[in-house]
């Protein structure tokens, strides 16, 4: 029984012994028998083809680890996706981006994510796809939904936390054309265009660039128009620890706890107390020159000191400092007693104004609900004591009063200070050191000038066609927005008006003369609709006024189909005015309801289609009814408007503080004719010099001027008030209330490119200050009596118009 077993054994070994065919040659000693040149085995020819499917076993463990799914925060993988879309591949990413990327890189590459770095290959391969598919310069996950598809065809191609490149197709493979059979013997193949956009160096991606231009130089500036209600605008308030601005991420109310009302004024005084502290005039230096008391003067809005720094002085610490001088900065407000006070976070105190001299003299409005710097001394008396219980003392009113000497407004920071940027090249050096460096930060969601500004300049100079300086190029485009201010619908004159300023510019045949956008700014009706009274109509007439302006809208078929509409509310417009009856509503308020505004949206639809039929539009045109403010924002966070409607200048001098005249010498005087009507004459002093800055100056006002004409007059102290309180409404809410957890809307940190503020109770102007650009359409049309009426019934219309390439305004009239 045992040798029947034990032959097959033999047999066995033999034919399992001999493997590969290399193996056999292992010794060639006499003693064996082998030959040197051994016959090759049957089983040696498709031996390839037993090891190929061996070795794709092999290969699959090692690339397919096991992935632990995690739930990866979006701000978690912010400096990763930074790095790599942004520095890298010159793409913006928003926040719901992030948020895709975040659950596909969490999903599909697990906790070693950041450790062995899949998440910047996997980032790297998705910013080359997002190229390739023409995805745009922001990468966001919107309504075309590009993202979540790319993301969504990866899916499959997913292993081990890597882009498995063999199971890309030749047609949408991020690093090129990859076969089985090749792609162990051969390189990979990698296109030149990924090679040049992997270095994230602009000068090298020369055929981005071209391909670029040629997709933007036929688009409208339209397609870049984005038109911001207050409702929608991030919520950033200033954080005293981090010393930097942060992102509120609580929902807001209409209806709010007292305590943000205490929130929203402490984050504006820190706001305005940051921004003072980084001013030169605040900023001790290393030797002084002199050591007398700092004095507080003014060389345009820009202070300067002819001693020393300035160094604000906290109000709780003016106890027991009887008779020394001090530098305050706080809110002006009527006290309890009916006093004049200024407070701040610590306490307050009573002003005595007898010997007070603002500056500068004349183009200088304060009035309660301002913050203001006061330079002055305390005289602790003894009277003035609080007798409201526990109200006096730290954190409340101290005794004495404060003798004020002069009195100011903080000066305003330009737009590219608050930014920290510098590409204007008109910014003295003294003002690009010291910014605040708020570039990073998205205060309309519109994306944040580091990361798109550079972007969309080179768009804007495609667009608009001043990358050449041609003069011929620049009259082709559309660079012009129509301000109209004070709409009454209901009156036919404002309605032949509106007429007269369309047919002024379709009457030209340069194409730059069409407008951009035409901007209607209420009141729509004269008095207060749906208030209950007699002359204010109720919803029928207020939608009849809308239809009459739409059959006027209607004879400009061409017009409506290539221009953008914004029609911003006035207080008399509904449904604020039902209960308001034309009285200071709450700002910011809701736009003018859809339920009026049919008949217009209809008539741009149907000029719109009557366009596509003959296919001269590429962006349709459209009628936007928006919050009062609103941001009109164009090129992202190059451009931004502020569109305001408010009779702010009646309301300024019904609670204006009035100052006793000072007898002033003959020098002084002097000097304040140069600083109002020469702004640009250098002042003699080295130090003033150094941080000097232009008082607020008409677009159309020379240095030879010796007059300066009413309107220009009235727009310089209105600019000066808002722009130095980075406030559009700087009045306690008895005068003009405010929603507390909306009052970031009405913020004007930082300075935009331009203001339009529409008053119609002043006249017409445009002044520029500080690089802002503010102008006032004013109304326009006058009474039927006015100036601009003629014998047969005519008038004047007036109306501003602003060009956004020369950032600058200009008021026109039109008679009709």
């Amino acid at each position: 029984m045992e040798e029947p077993i034990s032959t097959p054994l033999p047999a066995h070994i033999f034919r399992a012994g001999p493997l590969p065919a290399k193996d056999v040659t292992f010794s060639s000693s006499p003693g064996f028998a082998t030959p040197a040149h051994p016959i090759r085995p049957r089983e040696s020819r498709p031996q390839p083809a037993i090891e190929k499917p061996a070795f794709a076993p092999q290969l699959k463990p090692n690339n397919a680890q096991t992935v632990l799914p995690i739930i990866l925060p979006p701000q978690t993988l912010r400096p990763v996706a930074f790095r790599t879309l942004t520095k890298k591949h010159n793409l913006t990413i928003t926040s719901s981006g992030l948020g895709a990327l975040a659950s596909f890189v969490g999903k599909f590459c697990g906790e070693r994510w950041r450790q062995e770095g899949l998440a910047e290959r996997v980032l790297d391969d998705i910013a080359k796809q997002w190229k390739r598919d023409n995805g745009g310069l922001i990468l966001d996950d919107g309504q075309d939904k590009k993202l979540k598809n790319i993301l969504k065809s990866l899916e499959p191609c997913m292993s081990g936390g890597k882009l498995d490149t063999t199971r890309l197709s030749r047609s949408n493979s991020t690093v090129g054309s990859l076969s089985r059979s090749d792609s162990l013997l051969s390189r990979p193949d990698v296109s030149r265009d990924d090679t040049q956009a992997s270095l994230g160096i602009s000068a090298l991606d020369m055929q981005d660039e071209e391909m670029e231009e040629d997709d933007t130089s036929h688009q409208d500036a339209r397609a870049y128009l984005k038109v911001v209600s207050a409702f929608n605008q991030p919520r950033l308030v200033y954080s005293v620890s981090k010393k930097t601005l942060e992102l509120n991420t609580s929902s807001p109310s209409l209806m709010p706890p007292i305590h943000h009302k205490i929130a929203a004024f402490r984050n504006r005084y820190h706001l305005v107390h940051q921004r003072l502290l980084r001013n030169e005039s605040f900023q001790n230096t290393t030797f002084s020159k002199t050591t007398g008391v700092s004095t507080l003067s003014r060389s345009a809005s820009t202070m300067a000191s002819t001693t020393g720094a300035y160094k604000i002085t906290p109000i709780s610490n003016l106890l027991g400092r009887s008779g020394s001088s001090h530098l305050l900065l706080g809110l002006l407000v009527h006290s309890a007693a009916g006093d004049l006070s200024v407070t701040d976070l610590t306490g307050s105190t009573v002003l005595d104004i007898s010997t007070a001299r603002p500056i500068p003299d004349e183009d200088a409005w304060f009035c309660p609900g301002m913050i203001v710097l006061v330079e002055g001394t305390y005289d602790d008396d003894g009277s003035n004591n609080s007798n409201l219980g526990s109200a006096g003392g730290v954190g409340g009113q101290i005794r004495g009063r404060f003798v004020v000497d002069t009195i100011a407004g903080p000066p305003a920071e330009r737009r590219e200070v608050t930014l920290g940027t510098g590409h204007d090249h008109k910014i003295d050096a003294i003002h690009t050191v010291a910014g605040a460096g708020y570039g990073w930060f998205d205060f309309l969601g519109t994306g944040s000038e580091k990361a798109l500004g550079q972007q969309m300049r080179r768009v804007q100079r495609r667009v608009l066609g001043h990358k050449d300086n041609n003069p011929e190029n620049e009259n082709s485009r559309r660079t012009k927005v129509i301000m109209i201010g004070e709409c009454t619908l209901d009156n036919p004159r404002t309605l032949e008006a509106i007429k007269a300023i369309l047919n002024s510019h379709l009457a030209s045949d340069e194409p730059s003369d069409r407008p951009l956008t035409v901007v209607l700014l209420g009141n729509f009706v004269s008095a207060a609709s749906m208030a209950g009274s007699a002359t204010g109509g109720d919803s029928i007439h207020y939608k009849e006024a809308f239809d009459n302006l739409a059959s006027v809208l209607s004879e400009f078929p061409s017009l409506l189909s290539t221009t953008t509409f914004v029609f911003v509310p006035g207080d008399n417009d509904p449904w604020a005015s039902s209960f308001s009856a034309g009285a200071a509503t709450l700002l910011p308020r809701q736009g003018v309801p859809e339920l009026f505004t049919s008949r217009i949206r209809r008539a741009i639809n149907n000029a719109n289609t009557e366009a596509n039929l003959k296919k001269d539009i590429d962006t349709p045109g459209e009628a936007i009814f928006t919050s009062n403010p609103a941001r009109l924002s164009l090129f992202g966070p190059v451009e931004e408007i502020v569109l305001f409607r408010d009779d702010i200048t009646s309301r300024i001098r019904r609670s204006a503080i009035l100052f006793p005249k000072q007898e002033q010498d003959e020098e002084m005087a002097d000097e304040n004719d140069i600083t109002q009507i020469h702004p640009d004459t250098e002042m003699p002093d080295p130090d003033i010099e150094a941080v000097a800055s232009h008082v607020p100056s008409a677009a159309n006002t020379t240095a030879n001027s010796n007059a300066i004409d009413k309107p220009t007059f009235i727009g310089r102290r209105v600019t000066k008030l808002l722009l130095d309180q980075s406030h559009l409404a700087p009045f306690p809410n008895s005068i003009r209330p405010t929603l507390w957890d909306f009052s970031h809307s009405l913020s004007l940190y930082p300075l935009p490119t331009a203001l339009c503020v529409c008053d119609a109770e002043a006249p017409a102007f445009c002044v520029t200050y500080e690089g802002c650009h503010v102008f006032n359409p004013g109304r326009v049309v006058e009474g039927g009596s006015g100036a601009g009426a003629t014998r047969r019934g005519g008038g004047l219309a007036r109306w501003v118009e602003y060009d956004v390439g020369r950032r600058r305004g200009e008021v026109r009239e039109v008679r009709f």
